[in-house]
């Protein structure tokens, strides 16, 4: 069977690097030479185009940023047409629920099946192959597509044979991760501001009820100048506002998302789209005046 990923950044290269560790022959594209270089170098078989790396394969595996980028790669760059009449896409970016529909009609007038399997777990998880998949599609996509999707995954949760449903449930858990992210940041601005150590709180509040995962993970990182990227804060622009649009079409009301969403839109408008999510704690610091970093190099 031969198989392809697409998108070679900071945690598509993790997901190849464990697909190719289980023995799964593997191609891929990436824009930046630099990841085609270490893809290489972990034994991949490096290709100039999307289209190159999907000729003839029987899984194709997406790992890009939105809907917008999935549909350039398998329609206007030719990913698809490549492909083998009957093989699946397996497209792990989050996008909403109705992008993953459309393009997934579209695969299946070219005779292509999907698997709508978004994933959780960021970098880390990526690297470690222990990622949370969300994932609907039928039966005889998930036989062709299981070889890749057990090498990266720590659980695979099986949602149906509807494409969008995985879709769904990532977008959800966005909103719980978003509030979540900036919730920690409020808390660790709010204890700046006052008087508290940020090392001191942090610790504290990780040992304590108030603690989440993405303090634990994120909360070290806002005590760095300038820490290194692992998901970007425009990411968490689109990802919440993809809850907030499924929350229109839903008929309910999201104010926590909505709050923290205008905070990761604050960061960016500072200049912090691309740099890690973290530094949504920058919004705050401008607010406050109070920096959390100035404990940390």
């Amino acid at each position: 069977m031969k198989t392809a990923l697409i998108g070679l950044g900071a945690m598509g290269l993790g997901m190849a690097r464990n697909i190719l560790a289980a023995d799964i022959a593997l191609r891929g594209f990436d824009l930046s030479a630099k990841a085609l270089d270490r893809f290489t170098a972990f034994g991949g078989i490096a290709c100039d185009s999307a289209a190159s790396a999907a000729a003839g394969c029987d899984a194709v595996m997406l790992m890009v940023v939105d809907a917008a980028q999935t549909r350039t790669i398998l329609f206007d760059a030719g990913a698809a047409e490549a492909m083998r009449p009957g093989g699946v896409v397996v497209i792990t970016s989050t996008i909403s629920p109705a992008d993953a529909r459309e393009i997934a009609g579209r695969l299946d007038e070219m005779g292509l099946m999907t698997i709508d399997a978004p994933v959780s777990g960021g970098q880390v998880g990526a690297e470690a192959g222990t990622l949370t998949i969300m994932a609907s599609g039928a039966d005889a996509a998930f036989d062709l597509a299981r070889p890749m999707l057990s090498a990266i995954a720590g659980k695979l949760y099986r949602l149906g044979t509807e494409n969008g449903t995985g879709a769904t449930y990532k977008v959800v858990h966005q909103l719980a991760a978003g509030v979540n992210l900036a919730a920690a940041a409020e808390l660790m601005a709010l204890g700046a501001k006052a008087g508290c150590d940020p090392a001191t709180l942090f610790e504290i509040v990780n040992r304590s009820a108030g603690n989440s995962w993405m303090l634990e993970n994120r909360g070290p990182r806002m005590m760095e100048r300038c820490p290194a990227v692992t998901s970007a804060v425009d990411l968490f622009v689109k990802d919440i506002g993809l809850a907030l649009d499924l929350g229109d079409s839903s008929k309910i009301p999201l104010p926590l998302a909505a709050a923290a969403h205008q905070m990761f839109v604050g960061a960016s408008a500072m200049g912090h789209g691309a740099d890690d999510d973290s530094l949504v704690i920058r919004a705050y610091e401008a607010l406050s005046g109070a920096p959390v970093h100035k404990a940390r190099g």
